[in-house]
């Protein structure tokens, strides 16, 4: 088996966000056949996660994220804006990598489903983005 793989760039901005990949992804498994798509974030602030965006469940999950985890001084780890030890926390609920089936060159998610990337953080506005694809 051989293993494709490739690395984009994302511009997130200064505040909390989630920025849809699933087209980024789907172009990149097209007409590859079967296999997985390895989505990963190589950021300790940052995660990915599939989920509706068409609804606002987005934004609905930026504030949330905000309500779990306030930007306040309760946080040990204490550089950057204030509160950025809670980025360091939410990667232990919206993890840094997701597999998705690819069936015929197409991502095989449900009908509302989108690949998702997740930034509360602040003060990193760049994101790297990693699509591997396994044949299989």
């Amino acid at each position: 088996m051989r293993m494709e793989t490739t690395v984009i760039e994302v511009t997130t901005g200064s505040t909390p966000t989630t920025i849809d990949l699933t087209e980024r992804a789907a172009e990149f498994v097209a007409d590859k056949g079967d296999g997985l798509l390895s989505v990963f974030v190589p950021h300790a602030t940052a995660g990915v996660a599939v989920f509706e965006t068409g609804a606002r469940s987005d934004a609905d999950l930026v504030a949330h994220l905000d309500v779990l985890f306030p930007r306040d001084d309760r946080w040990r780890h204490r550089h950057g804006s204030p509160g950025h030890g809670a980025d360091h926390v939410v990667p232990a609920l919206v993890a840094p990598s997701i597999t998705v089936p690819v069936l015929g060159g197409e991502l095989a998610l449900g009908t509302w489903q989108s690949i998702v990337l997740v930034d509360p953080n602040r003060d990193n506005q760049r994101r790297m983005v990693r699509f591997s694809f396994l044949a299989g």
